[in-house]
């Protein structure tokens, strides 16, 4: 994969046909990847050349949301792409009635800090939340669960 002209405007819905790029890129940073096949048309992606290189997702469980799969490829890391999706799929978590947005995260919680995500007790966790593909895959066991309330910001 070599560093190639990427817009941010490149950025789209994920297709049925991203999922073996999507999967393949999360497993390249020992992401989970249980649940997204059955949540895939809740992600957003890059892709470059024929290669996904940046994804982000979005399960949705009532007033509930679960931010997963937030992955950018080395070559195309501090251009702004992961913010940028992150602030898609919350705008869209917002226009769907979500009022509180989780995820898990083993190594970026300082990033996701400065999106204004806290750290919470997984007890703190929307029960609905929990019962994704994530919560119960072995790699997220000892992760480390924060959240971000969408209630009134603008």
């Amino acid at each position: 994969m070599q560093k190639g002209h990427v817009e941010l405007r490149t950025i789209r819905e994920a297709r049925e046909q991203d999922l073996p790029g999507v999967e393949a890129l999360l497993g390249s940073f020992n992401l989970a990847i249980a649940g997204v096949a059955q949540h895939l048309p809740g992600f957003l992606v890059l892709e470059d050349a024929g290669c996904i290189v940046a994804s982000a997702g979005l399960e949705l469980y009532g007033s509930a949301a679960l931010l997963r799969s937030v992955a950018v490829a080395e070559a195309f890391r501090n251009r702004g792409l992961g913010e940028a999706m992150v602030t898609q799929l919350l705008h869209r978590a917002r226009s769907k009635g979500v009022r509180t947005v989780y995820l898990l995260t083993t190594t970026a919680q300082q990033y996701f800090q400065r999106l204004g995500f806290e750290t919470v007790p997984r007890n703190a966790v929307d029960p609905a939340t929990t019962a994704s593909a994530e919560f119960g895959d072995a790699c997220c066991a000892t992760a480390v669960a924060m959240r971000r309330s969408l209630e009134g910001r603008g």
